[in-house]
């Protein structure tokens, strides 16, 4: 995956892209992330990107010819141009799982007041936002979302499968995690878990995902998916009784 990013502060992705899973993802060659200056795309002489708004008001706005320029000389057929914007559809997992099929993302990042509304009627295809709090620009988002995204690209975890147990990776939280030892300052890790039973494990694991989601984020239970049902209890014969056999598994 191919990864742009237009921006006035390219110094702010220096250092949180250049570690951990991003870099590993970046250095084995599965994602090409480039940080563009939106000031290389202006002309005059201050490199001005800003202008006062038509109509008055506070604050300056992005204006179009530079914006313009750049994603024109940036994307392809295959592109998707996303404004990080307070405005936008608030980013989410399954919104990950969507950018991460994507060959080509350009992530314009918003400053000051906002960007000319024609740059959102000509260029944009999504706008996103990270949640419902204002930042200084769109830098963190943009990051936010890199992150996010890196971390599904195929390979890039190892094991693919690491990432699809994650918290919200089925509309719930991720059930509890322990490791060694098994007992520690009195708080005993859960019976279910030292049992190597697989099958009580994953009912273990489903039950605590729901509960905890019930109790810290009740907005997620229309995604719940349904109680499992209970399985079947298998009929005792009396080939059972004579062996011993409970006739459960």
């Amino acid at each position: 995956m191919r990864i742009d990013v237009l921006t006035l502060f390219p110094g702010m992705f220096a250092g949180p892209l250049d570690e951990s899973i991003v870099r590993r993802a970046r250095d084995e060659g599965k994602l090409e992330l480039r940080v563009v200056n939106l000031r290389d795309y202006a002309h005059d002489r201050h490199k001005t990107v800003d202008d006062r708004p038509f109509g008055g008001g506070p604050g300056m706005l992005l204006k179009p010819e530079p914006i313009f320029e750049a994603v024109e000389a940036l994307r392809s057929d295959t592109t998707r141009v996303i404004l990080l914007s307070p405005a936008g559809r608030v980013f989410n997992q399954a919104l990950a799982r969507e950018l991460a099929r994507e060959t080509h993302l350009l992530l314009i990042c918003g400053s000051y007041e906002g960007v000319d509304e024609r740059v959102r009627q000509a260029l944009v295809r999504d706008e996103v936002s990270i949640g419902d709090y204002v930042l200084t620009n769109g830098a963190l988002p943009a990051m936010v979302i890199i992150d996010a995204v890196t971390r599904l690209l195929p390979g890039v975890l190892g094991k693919d499968e690491s990432s699809a147990d994650e918290s919200f990776s089925h509309g719930v939280l991720e059930y509890p995690q322990y490791t060694r030892p098994a007992e520690f300052r009195g708080m005993k890790v859960p019976e279910p878990l030292l049992s190597g039973h697989h099958g009580e494990i994953a009912r273990w694991r489903a039950a605590e995902a729901r509960r905890r989601t019930v109790e810290r984020r009740p907005d997620l239970l229309p995604n719940l998916p349904p109680e499992p049902l209970p399985k079947p209890r298998k009929r005792r014969t009396k080939d059972d009784y004579e062996s011993g056999h409970s006739g459960q598994d």
